[in-house]
């Protein structure tokens, strides 16, 4: 999960371009919203290293995907066309994940932390790729809800997937 826009740096784009390698390398299937930005980066990085890639569509077909909401076809193995629009899909997308991922990331990304987090995921949080990611550990101190929810918070790509891999596999 993260951001549809273009990485802030070069510095955040290696950094995703390294999370995808690491979540390759460990024969996991990577889930995206299907979208632009870091997350196409970090989905065709992933699939070029041999990672399974499926897309979570907000449109009810490729069309709509497309042209309407402008977004890629070009880094996913196979797409699932919700219909549900880009709030539904997030359901959908974080429902259907084990471990859930933030790199940068704006009011989508914390839309999807709030769904990850009541949901009780193994959420993964890449430090100092800004936006929702660099904010998680705030609202989690700051709000306090009680859920069964493990937060993971690494500026390694490689530590990230790794403790988010052991925390799904203790819970």
């Amino acid at each position: 999960m993260g951001s549809a826009a273009e990485p802030a740096s070069e510095a955040i784009a290696e950094s995703a371009r390294a999370l995808a390698r690491a979540i390759a390398a460990r024969q996991v299937i990577l889930l995206t919203g299907a979208t632009t930005g870091v997350i196409h980066l970090i989905g065709r990085t992933a699939r070029e290293a041999g990672a399974f890639h499926i897309g979570i569509s907000p449109a009810e077909n490729q069309r709509e995907h497309v042209e309407h909401f402008a977004l890629p076809t070009d880094a996913c193995e196979a797409i699932v066309y919700t219909g549900f629009g880009l709030k539904g899909r997030n359901v959908v997308l974080v429902r259907s994940c084990d471990i859930v991922l933030f790199v940068a990331g704006s009011i989508g990304s914390l839309n999807e932390f709030t769904i990850a987090y009541d949901e009780g995921k193994v959420i993964g949080c890449l430090r100092g790729s800004g936006g929702t990611a660099d904010e998680i550990e705030r609202l989690v101190r700051s709000f306090q809800k009680p859920t069964k929810a493990r937060v993971c918070y690494e500026s390694d790509p490689e530590r990230l997937v790794d403790a988010c891999l052991k925390a799904a596999a203790e819970k």
